[in-house]
């Protein structure tokens, strides 16, 4: 694999469980040369995630590691409006700069219909969904200086069709893909490309059969996303090649609704 991203250096976030979106990017990343910082929730990943992996991002730090890169990981709750800036710190701490910011967390609320919603949960998932990413923004351009700056955000499949049951979730990260061409018109001036990936449905081990088996039904090509899909996408975007797109909000799903 060409080393495209020799040199440069990349924060992660939403980076816990090894089957994860996140550890697909960061070693995507790594194996295109980028060191890379890694931020996760652990208190959320095992509260809220089926199968939760305790020890997963010291894993991938290893990883990372073991395939020659730096890596580090801090662990950070994006319900504290003061995580965001804290993240940046920590990877201007460890590699002098950061050239690219994968804004992949999201905080999975509870499936509940309307008449249960809560005003704590709403909060909650804009809180880190939104908030917490449109922070991480301005802090990575503060501290941008000059040169070529990608960043990437992730929204989710709302714009496919309803999701009754995930309000608070849904409508927060399509929140995202909302803000996507004004905050890339905002760092455009700086030298920094700014775009938005909805993966699709991705087999991270969360869906039930149910849930599988109607997502098949409307995938044409037979499969559910893998999350070594996005990482590729993500790869692309940040990489010598991505940097003529920005502003945009691509989808990688595979056909997904297609059929």
């Amino acid at each position: 694999m060409a080393l495209g991203l020799a040199g440069r250096t990349a924060i992660v976030t939403g980076v816990s469980r090894r089957i994860g979106i996140g550890a697909a990017i960061a070693r995507r990343l790594a194996a295109e040369g980028a060191d890379v910082l890694v931020q996760g929730w652990r208190r959320h990943d095992v509260e809220r995630h089926e199968g939760g992996d305790p020890d997963g991002p010291d894993a991938i730090v290893a990883e990372l590691r073991a395939a020659g890169r730096r890596a580090e990981y801090v662990d950070a709750d994006f319900t504290d409006p003061a995580a965001p800036a804290a993240v940046l710190d920590a990877g201007v701490a460890a590699f002098g700069r950061v050239d690219i910011l994968v804004a992949n967390h999201a905080r999975n609320t509870p499936w509940a219909p309307l008449a249960e919603l809560t005003a704590a949960e709403v909060d909650a998932a804009y809180a880190v969904n939104t908030r917490a990413t449109l922070l991480l923004v301005k802090e990575f351009a503060d501290r941008f200086e000059a040169g070529d700056g990608r960043i990437v955000l992730f929204t989710s499949g709302q714009q496919g069709g309803p999701m009754p049951l995930e309000i608070p979730y849904a409508s927060s990260k399509a929140a995202l893909a909302g803000m996507t061409p004004s905050l890339a018109a905002a760092v455009v001036g700086k030298g920094i490309r700014l775009n938005c990936v909805n993966p699709g449905p991705t087999d991270t081990g969360w869906a039930t059969p149910e849930i599988t088996a109607e997502a098949l039904r409307r995938l044409p090509f037979g499969r559910w996303g893998r999350p070594e899909d996005a990482a590729a996408l993500v790869a692309f975007l940040v990489g010598p090649d991505g940097g003529w797109v920005t502003g945009q909000v691509i989808a990688s799903e595979g056909g997904f609704g297609l059929v």
